[in-house]
């Protein structure tokens, strides 16, 4: 079973998808409204708690979970730890490297979306959010900055900041188009997320481009489980934990 929802998740379920070995499931959380399409058989929604997904794995026989979620999606990767060793299940981490500061990189690291909203300071700037909707709500506690605020999904309820605009768009973002979007804008600084992958690394190379600052938010230290940072050595692994000896 893959914890899916990112573009290795979908990776690496396309290419188990022929392998006659396996049966495949990916599971999705269900907060994006209209999900693409997956190759596998798809399962959406929560499981309850860690309780609830170890009883689904136990009862579904799952002899392999890869946690290939979002690298910020702490409760379901903590949660997915918990119900692995519960119902002694293997588990393997899929995560993506995360992007390393290079020379031009004007960087702040934070260890949260609440203190990137300290970080950014009293005097009134151009932010542009790109941390997804679900922590986006912090900012209300700096109405002073003009927000742009991009998104898969509506941010709900609507933010109370009497200067934001919201872009709706799914990547992948090529850098040409990231360096309009901030140039029309006026954007002067970007809070984001350390997420990794090129999907989105579109608006650290504009950034890097335009002299334009970036408070970064670090990911936490992963759960003390194996981990891989690509599909290749992930397929590596499954053939080595599934396949017959």
């Amino acid at each position: 079973m893959i914890l899916g929802g990112t573009t290795e998740a979908r990776e690496l379920a396309s290419r188990l998808a022929g392998d006659t070995r396996f049966e495949t499931v990916i599971s999705l959380a269900g907060r994006t409204a209209d999900p693409r399409p997956q190759p596998v058989e798809t399962r959406i929604g929560g499981f309850g708690g860690a309780e609830g997904l170890a009883a689904f794995l136990i009862a579904e026989e799952v002899a392999l979970v890869v946690d290939a979620t979002h690298p910020f999606a702490a409760r379901i990767s903590h949660n997915a730890a918990a119900a692995a060793k519960a119902a002694q299940v293997r588990l393997l981490a899929l995560r993506r490297p995360e992007w390393q500061a290079e020379a031009g990189d004007a960087w702040t690291g934070v260890g949260s979306v609440a203190e990137a909203v300290t970080t950014l300071g009293d005097a009134p700037r151009r932010v542009f959010l790109a941390i997804g909707r679900q922590e986006a709500f912090h900012f209300e506690a700096a109405p002073q900055h003009s927000y742009v605020i991009r998104s898969v999904d509506p941010v709900t309820p609507p933010l109370k900041l009497p200067d934001a605009t919201a872009i709706l768009a799914t990547g992948p973002f090529a850098e040409a188009d990231e360096i309009d979007l901030l140039e029309s804008h006026h954007i002067d600084i970007i809070v984001a997320k350390n997420s990794g992958g090129a999907a989105t690394y579109g608006k650290i190379a504009a950034a890097r481009k335009l002299g334009i600052a970036v408070i970064m938010v670090e990911r936490r230290k992963p759960a003390d489980v194996p981990s891989v940072g690509d599909c290749d050595t992930a397929l590596e692994r499954i053939d080595h934990w599934l396949s017959p000896a």
